[in-house]
């Protein structure tokens, strides 16, 4: 993955602001192949949600990566897909949040419906398009919850990126990439990390889990455009290759916690 600011990032930009357009010739799946529902089952005895989204996020490194396998846009009917054989950097997030939300195969639909969209509506308006408002949904219908680390501080964005959408405007709470790095005993494995990006008119340029090796190394579990498939990366190449300044973190709720939208 080349550095945020660079040209080459822009489709994979539009990729993370849930952008309409879908590859020529695509074959969408709309229903969970069957490694989804084994993933859910086995899982279910692996304890807390952290250790279930470890599990199966672990699973499903070596996917591949596909851009824009949504379909649907301001003049196009939006459709509900659900893949499990390619990913971009969102879709593998909700997919693996969904799956370790839901206690069996009939629930992951409905899980994934309310982490995609807001309230639960398969509509393109209704799509979270920016990373900053897939938060902000999945911590009001108590999906997620923030989580706050020392030195974070409040950063403004005027987004407007997403063809179709009005201007947004935002104030992130972002925490510096100094702190982030420092406080891994706070971390959870899952927890869903938002890297900011520097262009003015977008908010974030990726999204993955935290996970750790066996030696406790704090890493990104992602799926990388550059490496093609999802992956286990060191958090600290990652940042540094590019040029990460400010992160956010969501760390995902049990079930229990979760207002149940369709």
């Amino acid at each position: 993955m080349r550095p945020d600011p660079s040209f080459s990032r822009r489709a994979a930009l539009y990729i993370l602001a849930g952008g309409a357009a879908f590859a020529a010739g695509a074959a969408p799946a709309f229903s969970v192949e069957p490694r989804i529902g084994r993933l859910i089952e086995e899982a279910r005895g692996k304890g807390p949600i952290s250790q279930r989204l470890d599990f199966i996020s672990a699973a499903l490194r070596g996917t591949r990566y596909q851009g824009y396998t949504l379909i649907g846009s301001p003049s196009q009917p939006e459709k509900f897909v659900v893949r499990e054989d390619a990913f971009d950097c969102v879709t593998f997030c909700e997919t693996v949040l969904a799956a370790a939300i839901a206690t069996n195969r009939r629930e992951f639909d409905s899980v994934l419906r309310n982490v995609r969209y807001h309230n639960g509506i398969v509509a393109w308006r209704e799509r979270n398009h920016y990373f900053f408002e897939w938060g902000q949904h999945n911590v009001e219908n108590k999906t997620c919850r923030w989580v706050e680390l020392d030195g974070a501080v409040d950063i403004k964005k005027i987004v407007d990126s997403q063809k179709g959408l009005s201007k947004r405007w935002f104030t992130m709470h972002v925490i510096p990439t100094g702190p982030f790095l420092a406080s891994k005993s706070r971390l959870w494995s899952g927890d869903i990390v938002g890297f900011v990006t520097r262009r003015p008119d977008l908010d974030y340029f990726h999204v993955g889990f935290i996970a750790f090796d066996k030696a406790g190394v704090l890493l990104l579990r992602h799926a990388s455009q550059s490496n093609r498939r999802v992956l286990d990366e060191r958090m600290d190449h990652f940042v540094a290759a590019n040029g990460v300044r400010y992160v956010t973190l969501l760390r995902p709720q049990e079930r229990r916690n979760i207002a149940g939208n369709g």
